[in-house]
């Protein structure tokens, strides 16, 4: 790889899309001007109105390249970001870049070009606070980098073998899934969390972040002669996640279990009494932290609105968690008698979990499903406890989580590292304690 790619971002899928295009912008068909305008499907292919009625005729393959690539820019109306998390909103944003509209299931998918650099600027301010230690944003430029680099590559050998992805396992007693390159076939990368949060030019891109960036332009990590796939959460809880518990069975010497200390020794959280020992209690550890400072270079104002995320607490009652695990997993429980961790990860996560119902009895994984399945968006992680209390004939009327951290605890700990840039270390110390057996390498 000599040369800087352009990636293809997918941000919206909708029956239509309204969008502004801020500058000229020229297609195979001819030149668009400056002007609102609203993208439908027709039997044809694409129709893009705009005030005076007057249409134009796209296909899927057609792309509006700006004529000025510097100052022109492009505002897509009421895009979601946070799908199905507790931060789920819409709003609008503004784009650098080429725009492009495909056909999905029905409806219009707004597809972003743009080049790697240009995007991570984006990624690091939606990602995190734009204040943020100048040694924490390096970190996160070169993982987010290598992480987009790596599932193109992924994807290219995924088409070159004509292999199916498959990313769920169904036995009778069984249903394990994990989320990750199925969903998106027509497009390198999301626009949301399932990959990276990218919010275009809304978000303030500050001459801070965009020396971060250029700072460590084309560096990536790599491992046994490949781009690693450095995944990144916002708090481990303590403990780091191996990455094969969290998506496919595939291990990485670069992401696995340990301490997010100094020592990194860690207590062995796969046995069900350690684990529930380290949950009730809240060990020191980088992540472990309270300060304001530190945290608003991590949390956005949307993210701000969590305050418990190092330990937190959930209760449902009966009727609501039953009425939950029916709705977002699909399957008929009935009323919940008990949940009971099966398999746990070296971060305490749960793998697998046994839900034991009034109608059935099955096991979920992996951690996102058992997030999604007791939440109406996701549960903070799967590393909790659950008491039972108030029991009626046998069946408990109240169930309480006990957690610890937030998201799926694999790679770079955001808060972890943000503690680390302010106690001093330097963004190459911060990739070798969260990404160890790597190295950082120039790419292009």
């Amino acid at each position: 790889m000599n040369t800087e790619p352009k990636i293809r971002v997918g941000i919206l899928n909708e029956s239509e899309v309204s969008f502004r295009l801020c500058g000229n912008y020229k297609t195979v068909h001819g030149n668009i001007s400056s002007g609102e305008y609203i993208a439908r499907t027709d039997n044809n292919g694409i129709v893009v109105s705009c005030a005076d009625n007057k249409k134009i005729l796209l296909n899927s393959y057609d792309i509006l390249e700006p004529s000025d690539e510097k100052n022109s820019f492009f505002e897509l109306t009421d895009v979601t970001i946070g799908v199905e998390f507790h931060w789920q909103r819409k709003e609008n944003q503004k784009f650098k870049g080429a725009l492009q509209f495909i056909i999905e299931n029905e409806k219009i998918t707004a597809v972003n070009i743009i080049g790697v650099e240009d995007y991570l600027i984006c990624v690091i301010s939606a990602e995190m606070s734009a204040t943020s230690s100048m040694e924490l944003l390096k970190a996160h430029a070169v993982i987010s980098r290598g992480w987009l680099l790596a599932q193109i590559k992924k994807s290219e050998k995924i088409n070159e073998n004509k292999t199916v992805y498959k990313s769920i396992t169904e036995t009778e007693t069984e249903y394990i899934r994990w989320w990750d390159r199925e969903d998106h076939t027509c497009f390198d990368v999301c626009a949301d969390d399932h990959c990276q949060r990218y919010q275009g030019i809304t978000r303030a891109n500050t001459a801070y972040v965009i020396d971060a960036v250029e700072a460590t332009r084309g560096l990536a990590l790599t491992a046994d002669g490949k781009i690693c796939d450095a995944r990144f959460s916002k708090s481990c809880g303590g403990v780091m996640e191996k990455f094969e518990n969290t998506w496919e069975p595939v291990e990485h010497s670069y992401l696995q279990g340990f301490a997010d200390t100094d020592d990194e020794k860690a207590i062995d959280l796969t046995i069900e009494e350690n684990a529930n020992k380290w949950i009730y209690s809240a060990p020191a550890s980088f992540c472990n932290t309270n300060d304001k400072t530190i945290l608003s270079q991590v949390l956005n104002d949307y993210d701000q609105e969590t305050c418990d995320f190092y330990r937190w607490k959930v209760q449902y009652t009966q009727a609501e968690i039953s009425e939950l695990a029916y709705r977002r997993s699909g399957f008929d429980f009935g009323e919940i008698i008990d949940i009971i961790p099966i398999k746990r990860g070296t971060s305490g996560r749960i793998i697998k979990l046994k839900i034991i119902g009034t109608k059935l009895v099955k096991i979920i994984g992996k951690e996102l499903m058992i997030r999604r399945t007791f939440s109406n968006t996701h549960l903070y992680s799967s590393a909790f406890v659950v008491e039972k209390s108030n029991e009626q004939n046998g069946i408990p009327q109240v169930f309480t989580f006990i957690g610890a951290g937030w998201g799926h605890g694999v790679g770079l700990c955001q808060i972890g590292a943000a503690v680390m840039g302010a106690k001093g270390y330097d963004y190459i110390k911060i990739l070798a304690h969260y990404f160890p057996n790597s190295k950082l390498e120039k790419l292009y």
